[in-house]
């Protein structure tokens, strides 16, 4: 019998939609599972690898990719992930996270992170149900204001929703280093729970300002762009991974630039969006296993530096 790659994606799905997604109340990995991070507003514990969805999961109604996409997430649930972040800007994402989740019969463990996205605050609500009705949730466990467009007037709907119990976290979002001096003066002035920025082994600018004040703030910080949208792995490859890589865990580029990121102590969780399967389980395995103390982290930066 003859199977197609798409009743083998089904078919993976469908096994890991039956796993049970852990809990593990530690900010270190056990038994095999992706350590946890604390969200310093709530003390929640979730891992600290996520799975973003710029691009990977922008593939419209195509059901081959839908169902490929859908596998990346059984496979990161299965694994021990929990928090998905998506976007109104990022095309079909979020309505291919909806058709992923409901594959999966709607895991109880997911942690999902959307933002809101448009320069008029009056249409804020509007786009922010639509959203919630593309991922088919209840309600968002985290909204963001994305790049800071219209922040004032979505900051305040934000934090209305969650008086009213229909949001559990509010936060705001930048990338690739824009806007640093608005972000600070926002995390200064208001009561975020979470930041949203760039971070790794070489977009390190963060480490100034932001992420020493996240943690004055108690804020978690979600590090986007891991990989520089893979612009960094393609720049690695070839090169060789350090022996002492071992003593961190740390089998490949992606795992060592990962570990990297979620061993600062002011970052909760980085989100490195993939399309494959064996990526994605790969990401979230950086999280199993020892984590760079500082002087090993001052090391990888040398390492990769003088590459």
């Amino acid at each position: 019998m003859n199977l197609t790659r798409r009743a083998i994606l089904e078919g993976m799905t469908a096994t890991a939609a039956a796993a049970v997604l852990p809990t593990v109340p530690s900010t270190r990995a056990q038994d095999g599972l992706p350590a946890m991070k604390l969200i310093p507003s709530t003390g929640e514990a979730v891992p600290c690898v996520g799975l973003g969805t710029w691009i990977t999961f922008n593939v419209g109604d195509d059901p081959v990719l839908r169902n490929e996409c859908a596998a990346v997430m059984a496979a990161f649930f299965q694994a021990g992930g929990r928090v998905i972040d998506s976007s109104p800007m990022y095309g079909s994402s979020q309505a291919v996270i909806g058709y992923g989740l409901g594959k999966l019969g709607r895991p109880s463990g997911l942690f999902s992170a959307d933002k809101v996205w448009t320069s008029s605050g009056a249409e804020g609500p509007g786009q922010i149900e639509d959203s919630r009705g593309l991922w088919g949730v209840p309600r968002f466990d985290l909204l963001q204001v994305h790049n800071l467009l219209a922040w004032e007037k979505h900051l305040a709907t934000l934090f209305e929703m969650k008086r009213a119990g229909r949001l559990r976290y509010v936060g705001i979002t930048t990338s690739e280093g824009r806007r640093h001096d608005l972000f600070e003066r926002i995390m200064r002035a208001q009561p975020l729970d979470f930041v949203q920025l760039t971070y790794n082994i070489v977009d390190r600018e963060a480490e100034d300002r932001l992420l020493p004040l996240a943690q004055e703030r108690g804020m978690a910080v979600l590090a986007n762009r891991p990989f520089q949208e893979k612009a960094l792995i393609r720049k690695l490859k070839g090169e060789p991974l350090p022996a002492w890589a071992a003593d961190i865990g740390a089998a490949s580029w992606a795992q060592f630039i990962l570990k990297f990121i979620v061993s600062h102590p002011a970052v909760t969780a980085a989100i490195p969006a993939t399309t494959r399967v064996d990526h994605v389980q790969e990401n979230v395995a950086a999280a199993v296993g020892p984590l760079p103390e500082a002087g090993t982290r001052r090391r990888m930066v040398a390492y990769v530096t003088d590459l």
